[in-house]
Order: structure tokens, then C-alpha cells, then sequence
């Protein structure tokens, strides 16, 4: 079964954003989760994104598709991914056991999914 996701790199200052997942998968992630029936995948990025860092968010693009059945135990086949700009404070929420801003050069080791490949590919084309 195919479960559409949608995840955001945001950007803060010239640092990303990432969580700290308090579920498994454990490890650092870039926000973000499933697409809800009847949701645009703009509409599911926004929520997500306020759910997980309380950031709004401002000059959202979509970045890339990334796909592949194996890139998330849970089934999170297909993930949208977005680009934009975090504005507020960022705060842990929801299943975010921690948030954290970073730059290319001080990401953490444990970074959950494929988000690290997620993450050169960003930092590649920025």
C-alpha cells in the first residue's frame, strides 16, 4: 500500500530544521507525516509543520519527490518534500521529542529514513 507523506525542510537562519523523533524510528529527522484523506499535499505540509515545530511557514516550494518502499518501516512510501522558511518560535510538539537547528556541517550521526540523502541533495542545490 502506497502512504503519501509530505516533509519540509525549513529554514531558520541559514539552519535546518529537525526533530528528534520520540517514536520509532528513532533518530534526528526533517519534520513532517502522512497526507490525510481529502488533503492537499499544501494544506498536509502546513499542519504537519505546525503540529510538529509550531513554525508557520513562508516562501513554501516543493522541493523534490522522493520514492521508494523501503525508505520508512511504517510505510511512508512516497514522501512530497517541501522547501520553505520557519517563522516563529520553534518548539518540539506532538511526536517531536526535540527540535534543533542545524547546518550541513554540524548534522547529527543518527538521522532517521533516508532524510540524510534528503539533506545532501538540498545542500547540494542551494
Amino acid at each position: 500500500m502506497i502512504r503519501l507523506t509530505v516533509d519540509c525542510i525549513i529554514r531558520i537562519d541559514n539552519k535546518v530544521v529537525l526533530i528528534k523523533r520520540e517514536n520509532p524510528p528513532f533518530g534526528w529527522a526533517i519534520p513532517g507525516g502522512f497526507v490525510d484523506e481529502c488533503e492537499t499535499v499544501e494544506d498536509a505540509v502546513r499542519r504537519e509543520m505546525k503540529e510538529e515545530t509550531n513554525l508557520s511557514l513562508e516562501n513554501l516550494k516543493q522541493f523534490h519527490v522522493y520514492s521508494d518502499p523501503a525508505r520508512d518501516p511504517r510505510g511512508h512510501t512516497v514522501s512530497v518534500v517541501f522547501t520553505a522558511v520557519g517563522v516563529g518560535e520553534p518548539k518540539a510538539q506532538d511526536d517531536a521529542k526535540e527540535i534543533g537547528l542545524f547546518t550541513e556541517d554540524t548534522l547529527p550521526d543518527d538521522i532517521a529514513f533516508d532524510h540524510r540523502k534528503i539533506l545532501t541533495d538540498y545542500f547540494q542545490r542551494i
